[in-house]
């Protein structure tokens, strides 16, 4: 896969607001987390540098820095540890901690190949689900059950109705149905986009999809003051504009605005449901 590591890029963007409000003396801190994503916190480093050094051209505040992660674990602990203002979290995340982290929705934000937005079973075999159904399942999705079973599947099916086959990179799952290792692989959408890069890809058919589900979500943690959200809220729609238009399109963001829970609500409350 070519990996674009695009949400590191938007933890900068954040900061382009928040630190130039009222707190320009302040160290503003911005976590970005994106589970399963196809590049890494390396890669993902210097379009957070790029963006930051426009920040500071644009606005003239003295500190701000935005950490990327691609694991959830890693992230909660930064949170605890160093307590940042806002967050950019991929939507199983930002649904699992959204009210342990009391999470204040300020945003959203739609980047090409991001991925998340849609999934899919995909196999050699035409027909539907049902060819998938009781045998190997492989994807790298499997880890927050909870998501799978009630955001991506809606309760209509669950991980447990398959044989399920974890992997742990991107490619893994396409490549196992190839090969035969696996009757049918979840993917999600910047996968399903990769199927022509990939050996043998175009053999395989997708058998199911998700509903289309919501980008990126904006958050602001507790840190953050009353005017620090405002001013960032107020802001999201520009970011993009004058000297942050060139890195906006190479980074890949498609759009980025305000937004607040209710723009979730939905997928919340799927989340929340039993079946």
């Amino acid at each position: 896969m070519r990996p674009r590591p695009i949400l590191a890029a938007l933890a900068s963007a954040t900061l382009l607001s928040v630190a130039g409000a009222s707190h320009a003396a302040d160290d503003v801190k911005l976590i970005v987390l994106k589970e399963r994503g196809v590049g890494t916190s390396a890669q993902a480093q210097p379009f957070v540098d790029k963006l930051v050094e426009i920040a500071k051209k644009k606005l003239g505040w003295a500190s701000a820095k935005g950490t990327y992660f691609t694991e959830r674990k890693p992230a909660e602990a930064f949170i605890d540890s160093d307590k940042p203002h806002f967050g950019i979290l991929s939507l199983a995340s930002f649904l699992a901690m959204k009210e342990p982290r009391k999470l204040d929705t300020i945003g959203q934000v739609k980047v090409s190949r991001a991925g998340g937005q849609q999934y899919f079973l995909v196999s050699k075999s035409a027909g539907d689900q049902s060819v998938c159904k009781g045998e190997k399942l492989a994807t790298d999705h499997a880890e927050d059950t909870k998501f799978i079973d009630r955001v991506v599947f809606n309760n209509t099916m669950k991980l447990a109705d398959f044989k399920l086959d974890a992997m742990k990179r991107p490619l893994q799952g396409i490549k196992a149905v190839i090969k035969g290792e696996a009757k049918c692989a979840l993917i999600d959408d910047a996968q399903l986009a990769e199927l022509a890069n990939v050996e043998g890809g175009k053999d395989l058919k997708t058998v199911w999809k998700s509903d289309t589900l919501p980008p990126l979500a904006v958050v602001a943690l507790p840190n953050a003051t009353d005017k620090q959200k405002q001013d960032f809220k107020g802001s999201l729609s520009s970011l993009c504009d004058g000297d942050g238009k060139t890195v906006c399109k190479e980074i890949g963001i498609e759009s980025l605005k305000a937004a607040g829970d209710d723009a979730y609500a939905q997928i919340l409350a799927r989340y929340k449901k039993d079946k």
